[in-house]
């Protein structure tokens, strides 16, 4: 008999030796002894991916991505077979499975796809047999029947998929944080950790450089409704949750502003001489979609003399193949920007509150700080700065809205 079930993921570095393994197993067997049905997903442990790349990198500087994903998927594949081995030591049933033996199917994009469907008998089976389930993160099988694996923060997404598709109660996102702090707690020591987000909250402060949960997860979760805890691997206190805003206590009023992120893990283009006439835009960013590269703020001038200027963001990885898309469309005004960095705001107080926007450029103003892009959404401010500035903007920004 299938209980309440409930997913567990645990990164990397909660998996990264032998006692750290016995740690997170003994950490499973107290859910599974509180009358639940355990799944849980892993990460590769410690550094193993990037000793996997690195081995790669030795072999050839430009690996087949299919040949990629065959490589790194076995860096979840230990994980899952010690830590299974962990858990029936001590005396409770457990098998591990790989993503395809999970039933995650996937669309066909190398290094970064997406999850199609679960179908999730095989877990289902497993659990009506008393046994934990581990399943690996961060993989799947595409419908050629290769193996693929999901991206960065993949092993989140994993764990949010399986918990939609077993229609679990919640899933719990073991971190080396206590949840989700206001700002990075490294940076500020004021920094707060809340006690609960919505799906928009978090999405926003994903997207803007939190690098608690994943964006691609977060997204899922929304989607499906899936609620999300996020915990420290190292106690049992509560951490935060992440669910639709209805469930959310509105008792009270809620902050003007929740969060300040950070992200300089940014590159600006700005593509000059462009002409101002329909279809130019539609064709210079359908290429970068065609190349699955992910366009983050874009600022477009007023046309002179029958051209056009655009300056967007991507990520620092996307652009080597950013550079060959518009070499392919023989744009050669081009100007490359390494040194930026994004700043965010993030508060759904913000939407009863005007003035919030004059008063983030006015304290960073005070600091001396220029901003160069300016993006915003209902409950979203981001300013694109210099990057030696990133840190000191975060702090200013915190105390100047009185997070507390």
């Amino acid at each position: 008999m299938v209980k309440d079930i409930i997913v567990m993921k645990f990164g990397g570095t909660s998996v990264g030796n032998a006692r750290k393994i016995e740690r997170v197993a003994d950490r499973i067997i107290g859910a599974k002894n509180n009358g639940n049905s355990v799944v849980v997903t892993v990460s590769a442990m410690g550094d193993t991916t990037d000793r996997l790349v690195d081995l790669a990198g030795e072999i050839t500087d430009d690996p087949s991505r299919r040949e990629m994903d065959v490589l790194l998927s076995t860096g979840e594949q230990v994980s899952i077979a010690v830590l299974s081995m962990a858990i029936c030591k001590k005396g409770y049933g457990c098998i591990s499975l790989t993503g395809i033996q999970a039933g995650i199917l996937t669309d066909d994009v190398y290094s970064n796809a997406k999850i199609l469907s679960i179908k999730a008998d095989r877990v289902i089976k497993e659990l009506k047999k008393d046994n934990i389930v581990i399943v690996a993160g961060f993989q799947g099988i595409n419908k050629a029947g290769d193996i693929t694996t999901l991206g960065r923060g993949g092993s989140d997404t994993t764990a949010v998929a399986v918990a939609a598709a077993l229609k679990a109660k919640y899933c719990e996102i073991y971190t080396d944080v206590g949840g989700i702090y206001s700002t990075d707690p490294n940076l500020v020591e004021k920094a707060m950790k809340m006690h609960s987000l919505s799906y928009e909250e978090m999405l926003e402060m994903a997207s803007s450089g939190a690098k608690v949960l994943h964006l691609r997860a977060v997204e899922f979760a929304k989607k499906h409704n899936v609620v999300m805890h996020v915990r420290s691997s190292f106690n049992s206190n509560e951490g935060t949750w992440v669910m639709d805003k209805k469930k959310i206590d509105t008792r009270m009023e809620k902050p003007l502003i929740t969060g300040v992120t950070y992200d300089t893990n940014q590159v600006k283009i700005s593509i000059f001489e462009l002409e101002d006439k329909p279809g130019e835009a539609a064709a210079l960013f359908g290429k970068f979609a065609e190349n699955n590269i992910n366009i983050d703020l874009i600022v477009q001038n007023v046309s002179e003399k029958g051209f056009a200027a655009i300056s967007l963001t991507i990520k620092n990885e996307d652009l080597s193949l950013a550079k060959k898309v518009l070499k392919e469309l023989r744009q050669k005004h081009i100007e490359i920007d390494a040194d930026i960095s994004k700043v965010s705001i993030i508060g759904s107080g913000m939407q009863t509150h005007p003035g919030v926007a004059a008063r983030m450029f006015k304290i960073l103003a005070d600091d001396g700080i220029n901003i160069e892009m300016i993006s915003t959404s209902p409950i979203r401010i981001s300013c694109v700065i210099k990057k030696s500035k990133a840190k000191e903007a975060v702090k200013s920004l915190h105390n100047g809205f009185d997070i507390e």
